[in-house]
């Protein structure tokens, strides 16, 4: 479904701005706003632009810079965006996560999957750089059952079985849930124990 770039920037601002809170405003790569680079990357992978194209993009596009503050003359570089998106911790990812997942109705009740990611196609530069050899990821992920929002994720290149990390995202968001449902490769015990103590139904599929 086509999307309003505009409205989409103008969304992820506020929603930057909210998820950072105080830290929104600080300098992250290139003396720009950390919350202007969580919006250029929304922005970029929304579009599917690479680095390079971003700012070239941006020159042209004189209402997405007024949401950004940014002057034609003053865009961020390509390798400054590039710095900042390996530079940005997990942290900052997981509050955008929970603030744009509460734009939504949730129901209380989620379920877990997990899935795997390839990598062998990302630059072959950037993992010589960075001496990453990982080329598979495994991502789970927490989604409720109604608005189909993502609640949370754990991402993970050292493939912990899914009785591990199940309960761990759980353990996140207890406040919130009032039962979970997964399929047998989260089932064992120690899972169901741990959920149950938490004061949250396990389902089991």
């Amino acid at each position: 479904m086509e999307i309003d770039i505009l409205d989409f920037v103008e969304q992820c601002r506020d929603l930057a701005k909210q998820a950072l809170g105080k830290h929104a405003g600080e300098p992250a790569s290139g003396g720009f706003a950390r919350w202007v680079h969580v919006v250029l990357h929304c922005f970029r992978l929304e579009k599917g632009h690479s680095y390079r194209e971003t700012p070239n993009r941006l020159k042209y596009m004189s209402e997405v810079r007024d949401v950004l503050g940014l002057d034609r003359e003053n865009l961020p570089d390509y390798s400054t965006i590039y710095k900042s998106f390996d530079r940005l911790k997990m942290w900052v990812w997981r509050a955008l996560l929970r603030i744009s997942a509460q734009q939504h109705p949730q129901s209380g009740h989620a379920a877990l999957d997990s899935t795997f990611f390839d990598r062998r196609r990302s630059s072959s530069y950037f993992r010589q750089r960075s001496g990453n050899t990982v080329q598979t990821l495994k991502v789970t992920t927490l989604t409720d059952i109604e608005s189909l929002a993502v609640l949370d994720v754990h991402i993970t290149a050292r493939w912990k079985h899914d009785t591990k990390t199940g309960p761990q995202i759980v353990r996140r968001n207890a406040d919130d849930l009032q039962s979970v449902a997964a399929d047998n490769g989260f089932q064992d015990w120690h899972t169901e124990y741990e959920i149950s103590a938490l004061d949250v139904e396990y389902i089991r599929l």
